[in-house]
């Protein structure tokens, strides 16, 4: 498996990020690691193994980065407007920086002169995170893997509420969202899966109301609920992903 390190200075964070690649070839894939977690994260916590049949073939480039939970979600004493600002500067970092990196990479590896979409994957918070860009900016991303997550920006920020926690939380935003908005149409011609298992230190009526948002809203997605064995831990999202990758991976139409 191919791995490089990346360190580059970023304009809207205004400090160095960095983030490693896995893979030579294929669809590019962001991942977006766990509370706090750091951009080794996917190779540290094996979530490459996971990866690896994929990785390994070429379907895929995997590229990890960091977050700034600790500036933001995590850091629950702080000012909740400057960590929200913080967080969306984050947000730019990934959608003006990282994604035109990440696609001028696999362009220039696989040949190709331009790839439309780009595969968000996290795990926990991670998974509040990649949704909230699918959802987001669907012009971007063109597939979501979110596995045991949260969707709502109350999760760290309680019930402080402004313009930038608004549109950082999908139970609020996409609860609001027309009928007649476009996005919809995006989202339809796109896939996501969504999953949460159902044992210890899960929280799967997070994923419940996000699911009755995105069926009231005609919005299609794979929400899949394990069972109550299925913890809220990697063991479990290494199944997961061997499970969900198949289907995402598909250039079909989405279900």
């Amino acid at each position: 498996m191919l791995v490089e390190y990346y360190k580059q200075y970023s304009p809207s964070l205004h400090r160095d990020m960095e983030c490693k690649s896995y893979g030579h070839a294929g669809r590019p894939v962001l991942f977006i690691p766990c509370q706090d977690g750091r951009f080794y994260d996917f190779e540290n916590f094996h979530m490459t193994d996971a990866w690896a049949p994929w990785i390994d073939s070429g379907q895929v480039m995997v590229f990890s980065i960091d977050t700034v939970d600790a500036e933001s979600w995590s850091d629950k004493s702080g000012n909740a407007r400057r960590r929200i600002e913080r967080y969306e500067a984050w947000i730019r970092y990934i959608t003006d920086e990282m994604v035109p990196f990440l696609r001028q990479a696999v362009n220039q590896r696989n040949g190709w002169t331009g790839y439309p979409g780009v595969m968000v994957f996290g795990c926990s918070l991670g998974a509040a995170h990649a949704a909230n860009l699918y959802f987001r900016r669907p012009d971007l991303f063109d597939r979501l893997l979110a596995l045991s997550g949260i969707y709502t920006a109350e999760y760290g920020f309680g019930t402080y509420m402004d313009d930038l926690v608004y549109q950082n939380s999908p139970v609020h935003y996409l609860a609001n969202l027309p009928p007649e908005h476009p996005y919809i149409d995006l989202y339809n011609r796109k896939k996501a899966v969504i999953c949460t298992g159902q044992g210890p230190w899960e929280m799967p009526d997070a994923t419940r109301r996000l699911h009755d948002i995105l069926r009231a809203k005609g919005i299609n997605a794979w929400v899949d609920y394990w069972g109550y064995d299925c913890s809220h831990d990697w063991d479990w999202w290494y199944r997961q992903v061997a499970y969900f990758l198949p289907y995402l991976l598909d250039n079909g139409q989405a279900a």
